[in-house]
């Protein structure tokens, strides 16, 4: 199945397992995602292999920040008109607390879409929304 078909069969059934098995990286940091209605959930649940600190443990912040930038890349592709991978251009990630290994969440919100170029905010929580652990600012070229 191509990477067209892929996504086009997600946005029908709501079914995520094909198109995440088909990002390497999502797969290797176990990322998961959820529909509720029009709103996508990403999860990405407590693996060792994703520790940075295994002393607290927490997680590795080069894993929270790919975690959020792949998810931003998924919402958006479940959101354009065209069916391949936006190219990042721009990411700025604000680390906030201590990322535990537990569940941890990310939303994401278009904040612009373009003809060329779109802007998502990404907000990721492990206890609470009102306590994000990081947030971050991802811009994509959109090719036609």
């Amino acid at each position: 199945m191509t990477s067209p078909e892929i996504l086009r069969e997600t946005q029908e059934t709501g079914d995520f397992s094909r198109l995440l098995a088909s990002i390497p990286y999502a797969g290797h940091i176990g990322l998961q995602c959820d529909r509720f209605g029009d709103d996508l959930i990403f999860r990405l649940p407590p693996k060792d292999s994703n520790l940075g600190n295994p002393l607290l443990p927490a997680i590795h912040g080069g894993v929270i920040g790919g975690f959020m930038e792949v998810s931003a890349a998924i919402y958006l592709m479940m959101y354009q008109d065209t069916f391949r991978m936006p190219k990042i251009v721009d990411f700025s990630l604000d680390y906030l607390r201590a990322g535990l290994n537990r569940e941890t969440y990310a939303e994401c919100h278009l904040t612009r879409q373009g003809n060329r170029v779109a802007n998502v905010m990404i907000t990721a929580w492990q206890k609470s929304r009102r306590e994000p652990i990081a947030t971050a600012r991802a811009h994509f070229l959109l090719e036609k």
